[in-house]
């Protein structure tokens, strides 16, 4: 039972359902959840919000009347243990929400998309629940849920490539710590970049072979068609209409539809160009089969002057794909070689071989990368010879093949 009571009148152990107002105006990622944490209703009591919509039936009700200051509020009720569950059953679990949120966003972004090609103003709050579902199953296991949105039908191409954008935005830009205001943000503009394409013709998207040079004007439109749908639209932030009309702009000034260089590209935007052109790799298109997600990595990582090289590899990190033979330094502050993990090249590891600190050779031991999990974690590329490995090729094939590095 849904009942809508005042922001003063909240307290631990309500089921939030939903915020009166724009999502711009509560300071929460998500607008459906248990409220259990004091750091979220302090939050709560001092925002903006002007009525808050609970679920009595899937927590406590509210204070009769707004808590006056210094009164603690209200201790949540006991909460039952949760069932273990084995690995097994987890990633089960894991992969049975996986599907049915792309089915879920599949169809919520092809109806925005329809609408958008007939014409109607883009409403992006319409679609924020959406970008949460993505945002909650990237919590959960964010390499499955990744890895499930890249298999994607060509006839569907157009859809889920927003979606797979919007999850890889989201796992980027909490990456990057960003706060839950932008980090939304930038999910919101991983869904809506690509909506200039519904000023394309089917035939033009879909040909399968060379596109003539009417067909690539066509396609070279779509950012500034998508930002001018997007400028009518509701809810719609700056980060989404950077990403719309910039995320094929290059950072050597080689890209369109303008030519911006460096700094000139928004972060936004630079962040949209390398996810968008991770999944489009990745992907079957109706012209080329899909590269693996370690040759995408290893093809971007070489491409001089097209990416934000910083951003590019701090992009590697998240989704736990590293170029193979890159010297690395590990949170641990130990240093390692990048290699592939598994026959399906979609994950990496580093193999660690020396003490940062001591400057010392280690006992070869392998670290399997995660995504933005683990127990140690990448924290940059190194320059082989400033750690006084001058033959470096030399070394990696040495640790490759598994032999230590010491004298």
């Amino acid at each position: 039972m849904l009942r809508k009571i005042a922001p003063g009148q909240a307290r631990m152990g309500m089921y939030i359902h939903g915020f009166e107002g724009s999502w711009f105006s509560h300071p929460f990622w998500r607008t459906r959840f248990l409220l259990e944490r004091p750091e979220d209703l302090e939050a709560l009591l001092a925002s903006d919000v002007a009525g808050v919509l609970i679920d009595v039936e899937r927590g406590v009700g509210p204070l009769p009347q707004a808590p006056h200051a210094g009164v603690t509020p209200a201790r949540k009720p006991p909460v039952a243990a949760p069932v273990a569950l084995t690995p097994v059953d987890t990633a089960k679990t894991d992969r049975e929400h996986a599907k049915k949120t792309i089915a879920r966003s599949k169809r919520a972004v092809k109806g925005v998309f329809d609408g958008a090609r007939l014409g109607q103003p883009v409403n992006a709050e319409a679609v924020v629940s959406v970008v949460e579902d993505i945002s909650s199953a990237v919590d959960r296991n964010p390499a499955m849920f990744i890895d499930m949105a890249r298999l994607k039908s060509k006839d569907e191409y157009t859809y889920l490539h927003s979606v797979s954008v919007c999850a890889l935005m989201v796992n980027l830009a909490r990456q990057l710590g960003l706060d839950d205001p932008t980090v939304r943000s930038m999910g919101l503009a991983g869904l809506l970049h690509d909506v200039g394409k519904m000023a394309v013709p089917d035939e033009v998207l879909n040909k399968p072979g060379r596109l003539d040079d009417d067909e690539f004007a066509l396609i070279r439109a779509h950012p500034e068609q998508g930002h001018a749908m997007l400028e009518k639209g509701e809810g719609v932030t700056q980060e989404v209409l950077d990403v719309s009309l910039l995320h094929h702009e290059k950072v050597d000034g080689s890209g369109y539809p303008y030519g911006f260089k460096g700094d000139a590209i928004s972060l936004a935007a630079r962040m949209g160009a390398i996810c968008d052109v991770y999944d489009a790799l990745t992907s079957d298109r109706a012209y080329k089969e899909g590269w693996s997600p370690l040759r995408a990595a290893t093809e971007m990582h070489g491409w001089e002057g097209h990416f934000d090289r910083e951003l590019l590899f701090k992009f590697f990190r998240s989704v736990g794909i590293v170029p193979p033979g890159l010297l690395v330094r590990m949170r641990s502050n130990r240093l390692g070689i990048t290699l592939p993990d598994g026959a399906k090249e979609s994950r990496s590891k580093v193999r660690i071989f020396h003490c940062a600190l001591e400057r010392t050779p280690l006992t070869l031991e392998d670290i399997f990368l995660c995504g933005s999990g683990g127990s140690d974690q990448i924290v940059s590329e190194e320059d082989p010879a400033r750690w006084g490995f001058p033959d470096w090729q030399a070394l990696s094939e040495k640790l490759t093949a598994g032999r230590a590095a010491r004298a």
